[in-house]
């Protein structure tokens, strides 16, 4: 008969099948009973483990095929596909026509059986019921294993060899005598399953004790029923080759599943960690935004504070808690800012490179919001440091006004002491006609004393007002004060006038008097005066705050001094009178009250008002000279922090364009890149010790009270900015190369496609700014290769393209933006289609998932990631407790809501 075995390799592609290598098994050999009746039990046991399926079994595989009804149902089992109806007689023509449909659907699976009808497998003919058999199970359990494009028989062998390759005693050859030993069987299952194997107590002498323990353990453990029996193997010359085979199927399906199912989960595990990754740099950059937000709404209302101090020392301690603020409170916050932008960008490069959705920060907490308050925040601090300063001169000016107010309120009241009583007194009724001349005399120097006396109430008057206007905040007391002195001004200019109208109604009865008394008084009088203001200017409070002012004051205390000769001329001439005076009552033998009636001014007085007039001068030089060395002193500090100002300004320029140019320049690779720029930063942060060096000259300008200097055009508010720009900028740049670094590892792309990438871009970036205008990227593109010409098509693409690089519409294309596009345009990354494969190999080809399988198949915190977020599963197939594990996956990569 001819041989049944033979198939045709419709199926397979062109490679033969072991049934056509096989087709001179010699049908003879079946009479070997040992053969025989490891067939037999290996079939049966096969046959078993797909009918028990189905909820039935075989006893004895010669009779129980006869029928044809579970020789359908097997057919069935391990097709996955329905047979004909079959026929329920008992009659023989029934069997016939079940076995043939049998028959009819194995031939329609392309295998040509030869020599085998449905009239042998009814009669029960044990050769052609195990040779259809063997058939079925090449077709369905050994022609599908293909390793490294080999057959069938070849493709199992070469799995087994590999498989066992480091195991020492085992050398798979054949399907026979390889296996006799049983090391075989043990080392196929430690290889996959070591927990259930201890390889190492196992002895080659002893094959019995060998292969029950692996038939014990796969049945048990593995789910592979026991299809041969130890004794029949080990006393056998050589085993039948196709029971091995049947058998050794069976371990390869069990462990092709296992490790398609290790496949999944490890792609699952990755895709899991990265989201978590991802959500706790979002949750991080939340917090640390929300922290800075929080320091910067606190902070403002501080600044924004106005309320005024009473003295400057008061004022100076606010200046020093500014100080503090801003050398110990604020840096660590620029820090903060700095490394929040850094953190947002490495997130988005993330999200791009793992192709997730942008990371949308809470509403509020865009770096652009975070920049707009900043800037706020920075505004408020120049606002306060100016308040601050213009604060200082104000109290400065209202001090000085305050202590001038009482030193002229002073003199005035002392000058108007006693002169209400002199003025209401009704002296002239009993005086002589002499005496009532002198007392209208004196009285007319009086209101000349009381007309020079005039400005100084208008000064005092004046000040006063200025202090209110400038919101002094003894105010009050200086409006008293200022109220009684006009007050009584006015009363004596009342009194002043009643008192002269009495003596010139009195002068009518009076013939004559003195004229040199009268002379003496006229010109006492504004002498008098004269060295009174003389003292007062002597001894006048002054404030200056550059070298030119106090030069100025000099030069009008010297013209002062030039007008002392002329006034001593004056004083001997005023005592030359009195003199005359007493010469003339002497020679006429007169005798003198002792007293000028026209003027309370004696000689004396004058001369003592003269002496410390005198003394009051080099006083005077010595405060002024004083002041001078002062602003000697201010204009060196002013100097001195010049010259360090322009030396940090100019080392931060150079810096600045330094890194422009370092930012857009190709020299070495990325990594060289990376560390010559650290290196430049360590760089740049060693020149920190200058930076400090002119705070505290700094400091020293304004303890000095400088408020203005023209030696430098830089302030210490425009440097501090411009260090905070230099550190922001490199640091910004370093991440700028880490991020073009992680780019090119995730996506693949070489240094030299980076460097064309950064040479093309350069090229198209005119002005060096970093960034590309939307005409010159098209350009850019253009250039590359890509289709974006000015047409319907070429726009239209182009517009697709912005939508990617520029989401925010900008107008402007980052060189970031760029290489992720790029990279995207060349390489490619996990999809959502993917992980839905993979979560369907781990539910057994179901269209969901449960919780058990779940953490079975992944580590415990990633099974628990996926359980708390998976909907429940709401489809027709679902089980309690099912998951939706597609939704799931679509919201991983933004298509859907998480």
């Amino acid at each position: 008969m001819v041989d049944y075995h033979s198939t045709n390799n419709q199926s397979a592609g062109g490679v033969q099948t072991y049934m056509e290598q096989e087709n001179d098994w010699d049908r003879d050999l079946l009479l070997d009973p040992a053969w025989e009746k490891q067939q037999r039990k290996t079939f049966t046991a096969w046959c078993n483990s797909h009918l028990r399926k189905a909820g039935t079994q075989i006893e004895n595989i010669e009779e129980d095929f006869r029928d044809g009804l579970k020789l359908m149902l097997l057919l069935e089992v391990i097709s996955g596909e329905r047979l004909p109806k079959p026929e329920r007689g008992k009659m023989r023509v029934h069997k016939i026509n079940n076995v043939n449909k049998a028959l009819d659907f194995i031939a329609s699976k392309g295998v040509k059986l030869v020599s085998i009808g449905a009239e042998e497998i009814v009669d029960g003919n044990a050769k052609m019921t195990l040779g259809m058999i063997w058939t079925i199970i090449l077709r369905f359990a050994i022609q599908d294993i293909s390793v490294e494009e080999t057959s069938a028989k070849e493709g199992l062998l070469l799995w087994c060899q590999r498989k066992t390759a480091p195991y020492k005693n085992v050398n798979v050859q054949n399907f026979h005598i390889s296996w006799k030993d049983g090391l075989a069987f043990n080392a196929l299952i430690h290889r996959h399953r070591p927990d259930l194997i201890d390889y190492d107590s196992l002895r080659k002498d002893d094959p019995v004790t060998n292969l029950n323990n692996a038939f014990e353990v796969a049945e048990k453990h593995l789910d592979i029923p026991k299809m041969l029996d130890a004794e029949d193997i080990v006393n056998t010359a050589r085993p039948d080759e196709k029971a091995i085979m049947t058998y050794v199927s069976s371990f390869y399906h069990a462990f092709s599943g296992a490790q398609k199912a290790e496949t999944a989960a490890n792609r699952i595990c990755k895709v899991l960690a990265v989201n978590q990754e991802n959500e706790q740099m979002m949750e991080d950059y939340e917090k640390l935004a929300s922290d800075l937000l929080e320091w910067i709404r606190r902070t403002i209302p501080w600044l924004e504070n106005r309320t005024q101090e009473k003295t400057v020392k008061d004022l100076q301690a606010k200046q020093e808690d500014f100080r503090d603020y801003r050398t110990v409170h604020k840096p660590p916050k620029v820090q903060e800012k700095c490394q929040l932008e850094i953190s947002f960008n490495t997130l988005q490069t993330k999200l791009r490179l793992s192709n997730r959705p942008a990371f949308m920060p809470s509403e509020g907490r865009m770096v652009s919001d975070i920049n707009t308050a900043w800037h706020t925040l920075e505004g408020a601090e120049k606002g306060y440091e100016e308040w601050i300063l213009s604060e200082i001169r104000r109290l400065e000016r209202l001090e000085h006004l305050a202590e001038k107010f009482h030193q002229k309120a002073a003199i005035h009241e002392s000058w108007t002491d006693g002169k209400e009583a002199m003025l209401t007194q009704k002296d002239y009724e009993t005086s002589t006609l002499s005496e009532v001349k002198a007392l209208l005399r004196k009285h007319e120097a009086f209101e000349s004393d009381l007309a020079a006396h005039q400005d100084r109430v208008e000064q005092i008057a004046a000040i006063a007002q200025e202090l209110n206007e400038l919101d002094y905040y003894d105010a009050a007391s200086v409006n008293t004060r200022c109220q009684k002195i006009c007050e009584q001004w006015d009363i004596l200019g009342s009194l002043t006038h009643s008192r002269k109208e009495s003596l010139e109604r009195t002068e009518k009865q009076l013939e004559s008097i003195d004229e040199l008394y009268l002379e003496y008084a006229k010109r006492a009088a504004p002498f008098n005066n004269w060295m009174e203001g003389a003292m007062e200017d002597l001894q006048d409070m002054f404030i200056v705050h550059n070298i030119e002012e106090i030069q100025g004051l000099i030069s009008a205390h010297e013209q002062f001094k030039s007008t002392l000769p002329e006034a001593n001329k004056e004083r001997e001439a005023i005592q030359a009178i009195q003199a005359e005076v007493q010469k003339i009552a002497q020679s006429n033998g007169i005798k003198l009250s002792g007293a000028n009636p026209y003027t309370t001014i004696t000689p004396q007085s004058i001369d003592s008002k003269w002496e410390k007039a005198m003394a009051m001068v080099p006083q005077r030089d010595c405060a002024l000279q004083d002041e001078l060395n002062k602003q000697n002193s201010n204009d060196s500090l002013r100097a001195t922090f010049a010259a360090q100002a322009n030396s940090v300004g100019a080392y931060i320029q150079a810096k600045m364009e330094e890194i422009g140019r370092i930012s857009i320049e190709m020299n070495g690779t990325l990594e060289d890149q990376l560390t010559n720029l650290k290196d430049y930063q360590k760089t740049i942060l060693s020149y920190m010790p200058e930076i400090n060096k002119l705070e505290g000259h700094h400091q020293q300008i304004q303890e000095a009270l400088i408020f203005d200097n023209q030696y430098t055009s830089y302030t210490m508010e425009h440097l501090r900015v411009g260090w905070e720009q230099l550190l922001t900028t490199i640091a910004r740049t370093i991440n700028e190369v880490e991020n073009q670094i992680l780019t090119r590892d995730a996506k693949g792309i070489s240094q030299e496609q980076l460097f064309e990438y950064r040479a093309s871009f350069n090229h198209f970036d005119k002005d060096h700014s970093g960034a590309l205008k939307a005409e010159e990227f098209k350009a850019c593109l253009i250039s590359l290769g890509y289709d974006v010409e000015n047409d319907k098509q070429g726009d239209g693409e182009f517009n697709r393209i912005m939508g990617i690089v520029d989401p925010n519409s900008s107008g402007f294309v980052t060189f970031q933006a760029f290489i992720d596009f790029m990279s995207r345009e060349t390489t490619d990354t996990d999809t959502a289609d993917q992980v839905i494969a993979s979560f369907k190999i781990l539910a057994g080809d179901k269209n969901f998932i449960t919780a058990d399988e779940l953490r079975r198949e992944l580590p415990p915190d990633q099974a628990e990631y996926c359980i708390a977020r998976m909907a429940p599963y709401a489809g027709p197939d679902g089980v309690p407790g099912a998951l939706d594990y597609m939704s799931f996956s679509t919201a991983l990569y933004g298509e859907s809501d998480l």
